[in-house]
């Protein structure tokens, strides 16, 4: 056990000792949003359950056996696909970045990849100006109590995001993208911002 990670109270019995974790429970998602859908929730969980730090190890295998194959059982043709990702080490890696660019041939919207993109570009990434913002709102009415309750509800209000919604932020990232050129690539206008 580590000690750094807990406090230990005794307030009758000095041998009677009660841990309570510092932190909270984590939980680490990976979605991925198109035209036809929100692709996930995908988990990163080791063994027993427990949230784990997404390492390029971790994302190779999210990549391997989890996005390729849900896009090949949706009937997608991955050199139709365009895949844009932010710049975490762990998605940026050699690794990561081999297997991406098998997986997706000259089609990476990346930092280091066929289309250089700024890693903090949340204006034009659909799953920052949409998704998350959503998820969060749909997820926590519920007030989930746990991880498990928590990843539930995940999975519920993805599934019920109709189509029609992904494929107007798809058309939506379009417009954000032209106004940015128009724009010098200075922050886009809350015209952009519709509730």
């Amino acid at each position: 056990m580590n000690k750094q990670n807990y406090r230990y109270w005794a307030t009758e019995n000095p041998q009677e000792l009660h841990h309570r974790p510092l932190h909270s429970e984590r939980l680490t998602v990976w979605c991925g949003i198109a035209s036809f859908g929100v692709l996930g929730p995908y988990f990163f969980e080791d063994n027993e359950g427990a949230a784990v730090t997404v390492t390029s190890e971790c994302y190779v295998a999210m990549l391997r056996n989890f996005c390729e194959p849900e896009l090949r059982h949706r009937g997608i043709d991955l050199s139709s696909v365009w895949f844009q990702q932010d710049g975490a080490t762990a998605h940026t890696a050699r690794a990561s970045m081999s297997v991406l660019q098998e997986m997706f041939p000259q089609h990476i919207i990346s930092r280091g990849s066929d289309v250089p993109w700024l890693a903090h570009s949340p204006d034009l990434s659909a799953c920052d100006y949409f998704l998350w913002g959503h998820l969060k709102s749909r997820v926590f009415i519920s007030k989930p109590r746990t991880t498990a309750e928590l990843k539930q509800s995940i999975k519920e209000e993805i599934v019920v995001i109709p189509e029609q919604n992904t494929r107007q932020v798809m058309e939506n990232l379009g417009v954000r993208l032209q106004h940015c050129l128009r724009n010098g690539g200075r922050h886009l206008s809350d015209v952009l911002f519709k509730t």
